[in-house]
């Protein structure tokens, strides 16, 4: 069975994409982001699918493609922040080396804006982050094999961090 060497968890604005396409060239490996197959699945953007139809449908999408992604896939993976609250994927990841990527709400607004179409976050979109932290950080940290702090850090430290917390080695190394 083919598996992800690295999967990254977090909330939007923690890098996933960013610091998974650094991780994925510094290994020799191709990276995948989940949200771009459910994207592709769909045939339409995500915020498109929240307003047309729905949350749920968009979570059986995306706990489809995390399932795919995880037997189909032997580089990084980064998962949707909300990937973590279906139960099915949770018991998935438990087998899988998963990074939380960490981020402060200051850091998180600098890279998304929290202005961004993002269908969770559309009203009050800080005290809404504060909100799916809350719920979801406890659901990060069960499947989590290691945290790492991305504050103040560049993509290229946060990946330094990743692969020394999961005691990767990088072909140059």
């Amino acid at each position: 069975m083919t598996r992800p060497v690295i999967v990254l968890v977090g909330p939007p604005g923690s890098g996933k994409s960013t610091v998974g396409q650094v991780l994925a060239a510094r290994l020799g490996v191709g990276f995948r982001d989940t949200d771009a197959d459910i994207e592709a699945t769909a045939g339409k953007p995500i915020p498109e699918i929240f307003i047309d139809e729905g949350e749920p449908r968009f979570r059986a999408l995306e706990a489809e493609a995390v399932r795919a992604a995880a037997s189909g896939h032997d580089g990084v993976l980064a998962l949707g922040g909300g990937a973590v609250l279906a139960e099915a994927t949770r018991e998935l990841l438990h087998e899988l080396p998963v990074v939380l990527l960490e981020v402060p709400l200051a850091d998180a607004v600098k890279r998304v804006g929290l202005d961004s179409p993002r269908p969770l976050l559309a009203v009050n979109p800080r005290a809404r982050w504060r909100e799916l932290m809350a719920a979801r950080r406890p659901l990060y940290l069960e499947v989590a094999t290691a945290v790492v702090d991305t504050a103040g850090r560049s993509p290229e430290q946060v990946a330094d961090a990743v692969l020394e917390a999961l005691e990767l080695k990088t072909p140059h190394d």
